[in-house]
């Protein structure tokens, strides 16, 4: 009979099985195939200006680089604070911070709007985006200073904000977001993005709040989730004035569908969470486990853990079994609370097992669960035991939404540092044979 210490190697197998599936380099390259190189060089410029921001923008980067080696002009890198890039002397490499952006975010985001306003008609903008590059690049609306959209980002963030009403204030707070460059890239032959999707729906305008894409987002939309949040009193004035002017029709709105810039944009999707859970599923499955893939599991992070458990005690008896999903849910984390919305959902997971043989892991792929030092957690149901043999109070740890110390303490934190890769998050769930 499989015991849970083998549960707990084949999760963490499924998991590594996953983010070698996301490796963006690979992906990249693979997106930059003949195909794709033959209709860029079709293209009326036969020069390459090059840019790349994000978690994997240094091996989307590197990539690009190999693939498309002498047309590439010029070139800018932007990479979290702890990243690191080889580049030619023709590329730039720039680091700024991440998830609020800094004074680098700035400096990088006026760099990319400048780079794409001297692509002109002889060279094709190629864009490189994975999760993390809405906060590396930030170009605040000209009314604005960037401590208002730190503080509007913070609000949002504290506020267990979906990445949806995020994007929909940033954009409309931002010259760059929102179809903001590929109006800077107006002169360009074409603009061709590629893109590492860190959004489950792999919604064009969410990524990397859709710098070169149409925005169905409005003003209003913008006013109407601060609102949501009870926010309007809560961040700086001159932000409010700023979206109520948009609202008034005295800034410009974000690109909307059919503006014809569009038809000179082309955005490819070279990976996804889909393409972590398949690979996740297809180890499980080697492994010996009847897999199931679940939709991706959205909303209250602690619900969500106990959904995947619900779903692990519904599966018929028989042979080892696993559930494999992809997630993005919330959490707001209470304050002297410290924890991600992994480590949430795995800790809730912990408390539902009861006596169920199984293990549940659930962890982001880019590395980093919220502001800590883990990707999430993988947990089972002696947990329960273990924390009350140490004194670690694990419901009043959910309750007060501090998972990392309690989980930490128990040796259950998955560590695997900055992947430099970013889908979202994955969940993989596996239960004996019954």
């Amino acid at each position: 009979m499989t015991t849970v210490d083998e549960l707990r190697r084949d999760a963490l197998r499924c998991h590594a099985a996953a983010l070698a599936a996301i490796e963006p380099g690979a992906l990249t390259a693979a997106a930059l195939g003949p195909p794709a190189l033959r209709a860029m060089l079709a293209e009326p410029g036969h020069r390459v200006h090059l840019l790349a921001a994000g978690k994997a923008a240094g091996a989307m980067a590197r990539a690009a680089l190999e693939r498309l080696g002498a047309l590439v002009r010029f070139g800018l890198v932007v990479v979290p604070a702890d990243g690191t890039v080889d580049a030619p002397p023709a590329v730039r490499v720039m680091t700024a911070g991440h998830p609020l952006p800094t004074e680098d975010s700035a400096r990088a985001g006026d760099a990319a709007l400048e780079l794409a306003a001297a692509t002109g008609p002889e060279a094709c903008l190629v864009v490189l985006l994975s999760g993390g590059a809405s906060a590396l690049l930030a170009a605040p609306a000209a009314s604005l200073m960037l401590a208002d959209k730190q503080a509007v980002t913070q609000r949002l963030l504290e506020s267990g904000a979906d990445v949806t009403a995020l994007n929909a204030v940033r954009k409309h707070c931002s010259r760059l977001k929102g179809g903001g460059l590929l109006r800077a890239a107006r002169r360009a032959a074409g603009v061709w993005t590629f893109v590492l999707s860190d959004v489950l729906d792999d919604d064009l305008a969410t990524i990397a709040s859709g710098p070169t894409v149409a925005d169905p987002t409005t003003f209003e939309d913008a006013l109407a989730v601060l609102d949501r949040f009870a926010l309007r009193a809560r961040v700086p004035p001159a932000v409010v004035r700023h979206l109520e002017a948009g609202g008034r029709g005295e800034a410009p709105e974000t690109v909307k569908p059919g503006d014809p810039l569009l038809s000179r944009s082309r955005t490819i999707v070279v990976g996804n969470n889909k393409t972590a859970v398949e690979a996740a599923r297809r180890a499980a499955e080697a492994l010996g486990y009847t897999a199931a893939v679940l939709p991706p599991l959205t909303g209250d992070a602690a619900e969500a853990g106990r959904a995947i458990v619900a779903r692990l005690r519904a599966l018929p008896g028989g042979g080892a079994a696993a559930v494999v999903a992809g997630a993005e849910p919330t959490v707001r984390v209470m304050r002297g609370g410290r924890g991600g919305r992994a480590q949430h959902l795995a800790l809730a997971a912990a408390l539902a097992l009861g006596d169920l043989r199984a293990v549940v892991l659930a962890a982001g792929t880019d590395g980093v669960d919220g502001p800590t030092d883990a990707a999430g957690a993988l947990v089972d149901a002696g947990l329960v035991a273990r924390a009350t043999a140490a004194g670690v109070d694990l419901r009043a740890a959910l309750d007060r939404t501090d998972s990392h110390p309690a989980l930490d303490a128990l040796g259950a934190l998955v560590r695997t540092g900055p992947t430099g890769t970013n889908v979202s998050d994955l969940v993989v769930a596996l239960r004996v044979a019954c």
